[in-house]
């Protein structure tokens, strides 16, 4: 015979009882490895007042993407600051530097920033390595890094990984090739249609036209 019990009789019965429950965590892969040494920059954005056109300031970061068969894919994005358009990125099997300088290449490729435009991330070390490095110093890209531990500093990048996955409806994904291609959708979506009330409920390409 089914019984019929309501979560909150059971919890005041467990209570009664003596006992808690226990929640095994969901693995998450950290995707910020600051134990290097490689050399870190300093964090430019504590005095910085806010960008007032956009090619100022560039921000970035990594997040992880559940792929089946793999257990995940790695999503590295470089998004302006002024008009929040994510303007390159890269998708891969891997956290290695390569991941991150792709991203950076397709993003200088696209828009051809000005000389001391500032970029922004964590100190992971994907961002902290010779490669790296070169490519923005031959932009003339002043490089700067969050203070450690403190994920506050990179709020902006970590804002827009938490709506592309609310709003992906994000679950595991069946293979990289399918993942990579809702990735491309929703990024032009995100840039060309999406309307953002922190930009006056226009389009980040809008938002950059009208300045």
């Amino acid at each position: 015979m089914d019984i019929h019990c309501g979560r909150r009789r059971v919890s005041k019965l467990m209570e009664d009882a003596g006992l808690r429950v226990i929640q095994p965590k969901s693995f998450k892969p950290r995707t910020t490895e600051s134990r290097h040494r490689l050399g870190y920059s300093p964090n430019l954005l504590l005095n910085l007042l806010e960008p007032t056109t956009f090619g100022q300031l560039w921000v970035g970061d990594i997040t992880y993407i559940p792929v089946d068969g793999i257990g995940f894919g790695y999503l590295a994005t470089l998004m302006d600051r002024y008009s929040r358009r994510i303007v390159g990125w890269d998708f891969r099997d891997d956290m290695t530097e390569q991941l991150a300088v792709t991203a950076l290449q397709r993003s200088i490729r696209a828009v051809q920033p000005s000389a001391g435009l500032i970029h922004h991330t964590d100190r992971g070390g994907q961002y902290a390595g010779k490669r790296y490095r070169g490519i923005l110093s031959r932009a003339s890209m002043r490089q700067s890094m969050s203070r450690a531990g403190d994920c506050y500093d990179n709020a902006f990048m970590e804002s827009c990984f938490g709506t592309l996955k609310t709003e992906m409806g994000m679950a595991e994904y069946l293979s990289m090739a399918i993942a990579k291609r809702e990735l491309t959708e929703y990024i032009q979506y995100y840039n060309t249609d999406r309307r953002h009330s922190s930009l006056g409920y226009l389009t980040p390409t809008q938002y950059e036209a009208a300045a």
